[in-house]
Parts: structure tokens; sequence; C-alpha cells
């Protein structure tokens, strides 16, 4: 092996390290974001918007299976938008898999197209192909997510309509605010998946790019997630 082979072998490996190790380092970051979120929900919900919901939604359906039975039309409008907007994020998500896909089949050109921009990262057409199929991945499970909380939302529209203390039926208030709860967090996943396609889609440039959208989208959550005091 010559030193200019030597050279270049050590440079494709050096490429690849950065590349994925990057990935790593911001699916990382991603992550204990996330358990730290979790946590403070558990221990101070009223600082975090995913807290508040939780207690709102169980306050709400209180309301309406025990109070105002003249809001029940309300709910099933409330629940019929909710459907309408996670059934045109799902749709969304198919979209985008069959617009990957079609890049899949035209891997190697891009592959020469966006070499200009990743300088750090490796540019081999079998990464560029392992990030597409990492996006398709991502985008799966949001079409899922939203699947599943399209169900959800379509049973607990006919649970919140039954009325309590009539019939032995089972459905109470606490297991239909599990049930919403459960629905709810199917939608936050589906959300979060789209997040993240944002440093997915520009580790395509390269690793810095995923890197510096990956600390963005953190900060941007952390505004989102938290309440002010």
């Amino acid at each position: 092996m010559t030193m200019n082979d030597l050279t270049t072998k050590l440079a494709a490996d050096w490429a690849y390290l950065v590349d994925f190790g990057t990935f790593f380092l911001c699916v990382a970051m991603v992550l204990i974001y996330q358990r730290r979120l979790v946590r403070r929900i558990r221990e101070n919900p009223t600082l975090t918007i995913q807290g508040m919901n939780v207690q709102a939604r169980a306050a709400w359906v209180e309301r309406i299976m025990r109070e105002e039975r003249d809001l029940h039309t309300l709910a099933v409008q409330t629940f019929r938008n909710s459907t309408m907007a996670a059934t045109l994020l799902a749709s969304t998500a198919v979209l985008l898999i069959f617009g990957i896909l079609n890049l899949l089949a035209n891997a190697d050109k891009l592959s020469h197209i966006l070499a200009g921009v990743n300088s750090w990262g490796s540019r081999e057409p079998g990464v560029w192909l392992f990030k597409l199929m990492l996006l398709i991945v991502d985008f799966f499970i949001s079409f899922f997510s939203f699947s599943l909380a399209v169900r959800g939302f379509h049973h607990v529209g006919y649970m919140i309509n039954v009325p309590t203390g009539a019939h032995d039926h089972g459905v109470t208030v606490q297991k239909v605010v599990r049930v919403l709860n459960r629905v709810s967090q199917y939608y936050s996943i589906g959300m979060r998946t789209y997040y993240f396609s944002v440093p997915l889609v520009l580790w395509l440039f390269g690793p810095a790019w995923m890197f510096v959208a990956t600390v963005v989208l953190l900060v941007v959550l952390n505004h989102l997630d938290h309440l002010p005091d």
C-alpha cells in the first residue's frame, strides 16, 4: 500500500468517524433532553406544557362526563378537529416517505450534488443511502404514531359520551382520561419525529449542519415545552 492509498484510507475512516459520531452525539442529546423533560413533568407538571395539558384533559373529561351534558357536541367537534390534524400529518408522512424512496433511486447522483457542501462527513454513496433510510424510518414512526392517535381519538369520542353512574359498563372518567392521555402521547411522538427530521435532513449536507440543527432544535423545544414562571 502506497502512502497516497494510506492517506486516502485514513481520510475516509476519519470521515466515517465524524459522520456517525456526530449522529450518535445528536441522538444522545435529544434523548437526554427528553429524559429531563419527562422527569420534570413528573416532579412539577405545572412548569411544562405537557404536564398542564395532562391536568387540563383530566378536568375537561370530568366536566364533559359528569356536569355539562350539553357540551357533548363541543367534545365531538374537538375530537373531530384532533382527528383531522392527525390524519393530515399521517398523510404528509406517507407523501414524504414516497418522496424519499424516489431519492433512493438517485442516491448516486444525490451524493455527487451534496458532496460540495459536505466537507467533514463521508461522501460514500452507501452512507447517503443509510441517511435516507433513517429518514424513512423516522417518517414511518411518525405515520404509525399519528395513525394510532386517529384510532385513539375515535375511541375516546365514543367513551366520553357514555353517561357515568347509569349502568355498570366500566367506562369511568379515570379510564377515559388515561386513554386520552395515551392518545396524546402518540400524537406527541409523531410531532417529535417531525421535529427530529430536520437534523436528519441537514445531515445529508454534513455532520456540522446536523449538530447545529440539533442544538437549535433543542433550544426551540425547551422554549415550547416549558411555561414561563
